[in-house]
């Protein structure tokens, strides 16, 4: 250890007294330069680290085994400069935009790049751009824009008094899908849904398959699904379904109820479906999952009133995003429903929705495994028989069999006990069923999902 501590003081003095020999040659040949040359060297050479010095100091002991170590030593100066030269750059201009006064927003309409105007040596690129306020002008560019950016469409900022264009924006991202974004979907695990494995396999065959290997429907000649329909009654795990997608897969996942779309102004719900596809076609691969989509895919009104036509409008709208002539790409629509009896047929046709993926009321199997699952974390005292229980839960729905967990673990709590017995399950489903006589069901039409 002691041999190692001396190598490494030596090692420092000796680059420490290779710096002070370097910085005094840059000394003197400094006076035979510029002073800017000078400057640039110096500030190159304290750029270098204690590794880089030693490597050089090797190389200017032992010549003949490090050839060429003055090409080296002007290689590395050179980078550090170059290096420095660039942030310094950057941090001028943004201090230049701190200290200036504001810039408009435009939008480039068309660059007009086949109509340069030549005067003596200067080059003027010239852009058509239209303000918020709508007036448009024929504008220059600065030399530190991206001519190939400047496209149709492109947000741009422009000087606020010779209007010319300063730099190239990002894309304008509404609020309320910028809300759908950043709503997170959780981690729901496969292990974590029980009682539907044939509507998981189809589900994935649908979405992930055609996002995560595309030429498996390349290599067969097929076009994948565009969307899915699920549909089923209240608490069958329609929702968690879409959330065991968007957490298994890493692909942008875009969540709106369709009640959210629905605005009193004329055009905004229209406008907020253009928005939310136009995102989602910029950050493929991307899934989109409408909840409640009955709320605004009814079928057609012959007399209707002000709003319903605003609604026929917006799904007019969502018709078109679904089978336009822009292609989806990677956009995958999830949409979900416990009412497809009410839903247009303009919707329901493949091509839109290629899939109606029903999710049915859980059979004894099934709650069995949901019970298992929901039960997995409550403290539990001697056998439970899952098999009575989920016998006595006909006609229970997963939302209302993790409920009975809830209230045996509440008659739990009001015995005073810390743990559950098969006697709070028993206790929980009759309370339950006495609950569900106040229910009223939906009954579905049997010729629905079989067209």
């Amino acid at each position: 250890m002691s041999d190692g501590g001396g190598d490494a003081a030596s090692r420092q003095k000796a680059v420490a007294d290779y710096r002070k020999r370097l910085l005094c040659h840059e000394d003197l040949s400094s006076r035979h330069t510029t002073p800017n040359a000078e400057h640039d060297n110096i500030m190159s050479l304290h750029l270098i680290d204690d590794a880089q010095l030693w490597s050089l100091k090797l190389a200017a002991d032992h010549p003949c085994h490090f050839y060429g170590h003055n090409s080296r030593i002007n290689a590395i100066l050179r980078g550090n400069l170059k290096a420095l030269k660039k942030e310094i750059t950057k941090t001028k201009d943004d201090l230049e935009y701190l200290q200036g006064s504001g810039q408009y927003i435009g939008e480039v309409l068309r660059p007009l790049n086949n109509e340069r105007l030549y005067r003596d040596t200067f080059v003027f690129f010239l852009v058509i751009v239209q303000a918020r306020s709508g007036k448009r002008w024929v504008v220059n560019c600065c030399n530190k824009v991206h001519k190939g950016k400047l496209t149709a469409g492109t947000r741009v900022a422009l000087n606020i008094n010779a209007l010319t264009i300063m730099r190239c924006l990002p894309g304008e991202v509404d609020p309320v899908v910028y809300n759908m974004l950043h709503e997170d979907p959780g981690y729901v695990s496969y292990s974590a849904v029980g009682g539907l494995s044939d509507q998981i396999r189809e589900l994935r065959e649908s979405i992930e398959l055609p996002l995560m290997v595309p030429e498996l429907f390349l290599r067969i000649g097929i076009k994948p699904p565009k969307g899915v329909l699920l549909y089923g009654p209240p608490g069958t795990g329609k929702t968690l379904l879409a959330r065991l997608i968007a957490s298994n897969i890493n692909v942008n996942f875009l969540k709106v109820v369709a009640s959210a779309i629905i605005d009193k102004y004329i055009g905004e719900g229209a406008r907020l479906i253009r928005k939310m596809f136009g995102y989602a076609r910029a950050h493929q691969p991307c899934i989109i999952f409408i909840d409640e989509i009955d709320a605004i895919a009814g079928h057609h009104l012959r007399e209707s009133t002000c709003a319903d036509r605003e609604i026929q409008r917006t799904l007019m709208e969502l018709l078109n995003q679904l089978d336009g002539f822009d292609q989806l790409g990677k956009v995958k629509v999830i949409m979900a429903t416990n009412r497809p009896d009410v839903l247009d047929p303009a919707l329901l046709r493949p091509g839109r929705l290629d899939r109606k993926i029903e999710i049915p009321l859980p059979n004894e199997q099934s709650r069995i495994e949901i019970l298992k699952i929901h039960a997995a974390g409550i403290t539990k005292h001697g056998d439970i028989d899952y098999d009575g229980v989920a016998k006595l839960a006909e006609g229970f729905n997963a939302a209302d069999l993790r409920n009975v967990c809830t209230e045996a673990g509440l008659s739990a709590i009001c015995a005073e006990r810390d743990y559950v017995v098969h006697e709070d399950f028993m206790k929980a489903v009759r309370k339950m069923n006495e609950t569900k006589k106040l229910e009223s069901s939906v009954h579905y039409s049997v010729k629905f999902g079989n067209d």
